[in-house]
């Protein structure tokens, strides 16, 4: 009898799986509406944190396959000289950082929504300008990466609790030039920095990523079954001629460390992603991770399959669950028609992500639709 986990490596070994993968998937942000659901659940959820058990309880509930968002917490970094002050009044947070290169100083803001979804963005990056981009590299070479005894055995109990029921994911650091929109210097900056001081900004690039190589080697230790680089690629902050000229090398030195040591490796991109699949299929990843389909994305099922070829996967989102769902046979016909594009489904994951605007009710309806022309077996 196949289980989930032997059924979820079918697909990165190209294979037609027994029966069509859908895993459920459950953040701080987003998580299930608390209208109408189960006290049980409810209970078992709690407070919903990242690296907690929340996906492992959500997928369960709603009979999914589980691959589990964890992260890599066997990674420490320590850093010698560079110290930071920190200092929160309500839900905002100043940090300065005071490195051998001089000063940064950042600022980042919790959003709460009504519905109990919780994230964090930062109003004010690190990196305002070319002299800046110093002291950020500053930071990477002071830190010294080990071995998190605590953090291995964390990762070893939470491969025990998902069992056969699925895989374990580890994200890392996206690519240096993800990151740096993403979090140290924001879209503006960053095409600034791409035309005024290129080569400053590749010397620092350079530095992050010998450092988020140190964080994988150190993560690959541990009982992870995928790296997942989160690079919210997206052609709304990276082009496809940035990605190449940045990304094609990265990618596939990342991905051949993670190879090596047996595991998947998987790129986080997400939104406007069409004209960057051609390049992805030109590296070494196994498989696009929140692939995107419209209205939110720009591109199909149908047409990513081409464009990525025979061997990278999607894992897609089912936007149909955020998205109006006053029409439900609708919402049917759009999922089957989703699954349709994608068969044989040898190169397909569907990810069901808690929506805080969705009860458990419809979110369980949609979780339906997906298994209604592949029911799991076993």
């Amino acid at each position: 009898m196949t289980t989930p986990r032997e059924n979820l490596l079918k697909i990165f070994r190209h294979q037609t799986p027994d029966w069509l993968p859908v895993v459920g998937h459950c953040d701080p942000y987003n998580q299930p509406s608390r209208q109408g659901m189960d006290p049980a659940l409810a209970a078992a959820l709690g407070e919903v944190q990242w690296g907690d058990t929340s996906t492992v309880v959500f997928s369960r509930h709603l009979g999914l396959d589980i691959m589990d968002w964890f992260g890599m917490p066997a990674v420490r970094a320590i850093h010698r000289r560079v110290t930071v002050q920190s200092t929160t009044e309500g839900d905002v947070t100043t940090r300065i950082w005071h490195t051998p290169a001089g000063d940064l100083r950042e600022v980042s803001e919790v959003c709460r929504d009504a519905t109990g979804a919780v994230s964090s963005n930062w109003t004010e990056h690190l990196v305002k300008g070319p002299d800046d981009l110093p002291a950020l590299a500053a930071i990477f070479e002071d830190e010294v990466i080990e071995l998190d005894a605590e953090g291995l055995a964390r990762t070893r109990r939470r491969r025990e609790l998902i069992g056969d029921d699925g895989l374990l994911l580890g994200p890392m650091h996206g690519t240096p030039l993800g990151m740096m929109y993403r979090v140290y210097a924001g879209v503006e900056t960053l095409a600034y920095l791409w035309a005024d001081a290129p080569d400053a900004l590749r010397d620092c690039f350079a530095v992050m990523e010998a450092n988020y190589l140190k964080r994988l080697a150190v993560g690959l230790q541990s009982d992870i079954d995928a790296v997942v680089s989160v690079d919210d690629t997206s052609t709304t902050t990276i082009s496809p001629a940035m990605f190449e000229a940045c990304n094609l090398d990265v990618t596939d030195v990342r991905a051949e460390a993670a190879h090596a040591a047996g595991r998947i490796y998987i790129h986080h991109s997400c939104g406007l992603i069409r004209d960057l699949l051609p390049l992805y299929r030109r590296t070494k990843m196994d498989a696009v991770h929140a692939f995107t389909i419209p209205p939110v994305g720009n591109v199909t099922v149908a047409e990513g399959r081409q464009a990525l070829g025979g061997r990278i996967g999607m894992i897609a989102g089912l936007e149909q669950l955020p998205g109006p769902m006053d029409d439900l046979a609708a919402v049917r016909a759009c999922i089957h028609r989703m699954i349709g594009e994608a068969m044989p489904w040898d190169h397909f994951i569907l990810n069901l992500v808690a929506y805080p605007n969705r009860t458990m009710d419809q979110t369980r309806f949609v979780a339906d639709c997906c298994r209604e022309l592949s029911p799991r077996r076993g």
